[in-house]
């Protein structure tokens, strides 16, 4: 799986100056979590991450190259939640290692596609006490709500990181997750937003290869993203291989 090997590579480029906080994943370090999606009240919040007209960013990339993401942990750019008094710009970006996918029953690009959606759909079912997330795959955002309660209780990017990250791998195609939380201001916000687009994109190109998209690359429109994502023809050409054999 080399489709999002280029953004994983240059995602730290767009993260700000500074050095990360760095924790390894403690799954005794979780932050609890509620059976479902946990509506936090305006009144009840001491700030929102992404809130106010702030910028907001969040995407999923997935690789086999262990160099990549050779570990769990959780990396932390800028303040962390219980520093934060204002509603501030915020990312979280999953960089997940997946096993090889391989079956004798379906071709590998049904294969990856599934495997990628399902990975994906973990941040719609991961619900943090005291953090209310909304989220938007059109727009890449993922807003987020704190509760005063949990800032007196002593959330964190660590403990949530710990509840996503153990949630990640309960996925038997997880091996390894590198989870980044942003809301250092030297960011570039709009280079990570560009990033959730492009894997977005990517996403979109395996759906419409599996619905029969057509050789002919030249009256194709999504040309340049086969053009620049490395493996994305293999995929193609080779789905049309298997279904004209």
């Amino acid at each position: 799986m080399k489709l999002f090997n280029t953004i994983i590579r240059t995602v730290p480029e767009h993260l700000g100056a500074s050095q990360p906080s760095r924790y390894p994943y403690d799954p005794s370090n979780v932050w609890p979590e509620t059976k479902d999606f946990e509506l936090v009240m305006l009144r009840d919040a001491a700030f929102e991450l992404g809130g106010g007209g702030k910028s907001s960013v969040s995407f999923t990339c997935v690789t086999t190259d262990p160099a990549l993401v050779p570990r769990d942990e959780i990396l932390v750019y800028g303040g962390d939640l219980g520093h934060l008094r204002e509603n501030t710009a915020y990312a979280r970006i999953a960089l997940i290692q997946v096993a090889d996918i391989e079956s004798d029953d379906e071709d590998d690009t049904e294969q990856a596609f599934r495997a990628i959606q399902s990975i994906d759909f973990v941040k719609y079912h991961v619900f943090p006490r005291g953090y209310m997330m909304r989220t938007s795959s059109e727009s890449h955002r993922e807003q987020v709500r704190i509760s005063k309660e949990a800032v007196r209780q002593g959330i964190s990017f660590r403990t949530v990181g710990n509840t996503f990250i153990r949630r990640y791998k309960s996925d038997p195609n997880v091996l390894a997750v590198k989870l980044i939380f942003v809301t250092a201001q030297d960011a570039d916000f709009k280079a990570l937003q560009a990033d959730a687009k492009a894997a977005k994109d990517i996403t979109l190109t395996l759906s419409k290869i599996l619905e029969g998209m057509p050789t002919d690359c030249g009256s194709c429109n999504l040309k340049p993203i086969c053009d620049e994502v490395e493996g994305m023809k293999e995929l193609h050409f080779g789905k049309e291989s298997h279904t004209t054999e």
